[in-house]
């Protein structure tokens, strides 16, 4: 398998594969059809298959052909444990990656395993701009400076308590993301934190038991409420889980 392409268009090799995931042998071949129409099939080796189609010549990540790569993953995530592929992995030749599965079995393998009975959750949390009274309320200094600003108002002072006044509401909104991550991840098998900015101060994917997915979603919902005023809390989920998937194995030595 190749890495998922980064181009807005990738020209696929002659007779490439288009792969969707891995699963454990004798599931079932995917009805829905695959990336560019074409029929998904499974190649079987030890143990284990690998569902594919025939790659097209030129792949864009166009929305039919997205939702095309996910509804085939849905179908094999509702028959057991997957290691999915993100959109646009290939793979040059069926003996390629028949040869793939063989050398990398027992890796795969103890992927599946983790995985067994899991989904993935991702929770974003975003600033939300405008708490300000509260944190003029609590802080002393933002009192005074925005008693003096409101006292002897010029152009660089409104933009010096403006200044001010963001960098607190980003700060309290850290931390009530630190707070929520605190309080979410003794709920998941494992956890992977995705990159933040300023706006984005919380990102953040769990991989649940799929028995603890109501459990997850009301400690969500009581985290929105809590800190509702300065963290704004999306979840998305169920996924496949893309986040806790390392299809290749680690070097020897590591």
């Amino acid at each position: 398998m190749t890495a998922p392409a980064t181009a807005t268009t990738t020209t696929a090799p002659p007779k490439a594969l288009y792969v969707y995931g891995i699963t454990p042998a004798g599931v079932r071949a995917p009805r829905s059809l695959g990336v560019d129409g074409a029929p998904v099939r499974l190649l079987t080796g030890s143990g284990l298959c690998a569902a594919v189609s025939a790659a097209p010549a030129r792949l864009r990540p166009r929305r039919r052909d997205l939702l095309a790569h996910q509804a085939v993953l849905d179908e094999l995530a509702a028959q057991g444990p997957l290691l999915p592929m993100r959109f646009a992995v290939l793979s040059p030749r069926t003996d390629v990656l028949l040869s793939q599965l063989r050398s990398d079995s027992a890796h795969l393998t103890r992927q599946l395993d983790d995985v067994r009975g899991c989904v993935e959750f991702n929770v974003k949390g975003a600033v939300v701009p405008g708490h300000f009274a509260e944190l003029v309320r609590r802080d002393e200094s933002l009192r005074d400076l925005a008693l003096r600003t409101r006292r002897r108002p010029d152009y660089e002072a409104n933009v010096r308590l403006g200044e001010v006044l963001a960098r607190g509401v980003r700060r309290e909104a850290r931390r009530a993301a630190r707070d929520v991550l605190d309080r979410l991840t003794p709920l998941a098998v494992r956890t992977v934190q995705g990159p933040t900015d300023d706006e984005c101060v919380l990102s953040a994917s769990f991989l649940l038991r799929s028995t603890d997915e109501r459990r997850f979603r009301q400690a969500v919902e009581a985290r929105a409420l809590e800190y509702g005023d300065r963290l704004a809390l999306s979840v998305t989920g169920p996924l496949p889980c893309y986040s806790f998937v390392d299809p290749s194995p680690a070097p020897a030595g590591r």
